[in-house]
């Protein structure tokens, strides 16, 4: 009697199991279920290529700038090179105006609209 009740019991629990992982297959089979994880694992990828991406645009950015340091030290630009003054130049010089001084190119006047009017 003892070992038709343990092959019974046996019995009964694989059929529960074997319910149990055909109905979870079943579920993850659904279209809903389908397009869930292929959803997640497109986000996924989109993330490890972004991460890749971003990766190479920094080591990218460091060796151009590493690069850029080895030709300027290459042609021997300066860090700091001394630029001429800024030159401003005057598109109608008024000779007649009483600020006006011979030779300068930088009129010391204010420029003011209502003055013609």
């Amino acid at each position: 009697m003892f070992r038709r009740t343990f092959w019974f019991t046996t019995g009964v629990a694989a059929g529960v199991w074997a319910t149990t992982k055909v109905n979870r297959k079943l579920k993850q089979l659904t279209p809903e279920s389908l397009a869930r994880t292929a959803g997640n694992k497109a986000i996924e990828a989109g993330h490890r290529i972004k991460d890749r991406a971003v990766g190479f645009a920094l080591d990218v950015r460091d060796n151009m700038a590493v690069r850029e340091a080895e030709l300027g030290d290459a042609l021997g630009i300066n860090e700091n090179p001394e630029l001429p003054a800024p030159r401003r130049h005057i598109a109608i010089e008024n000779r007649n105006h009483p600020k006006y001084v011979e030779g300068s190119t930088y009129q010391t006047y204010p420029y003011n609209r209502n003055e013609d009017h």
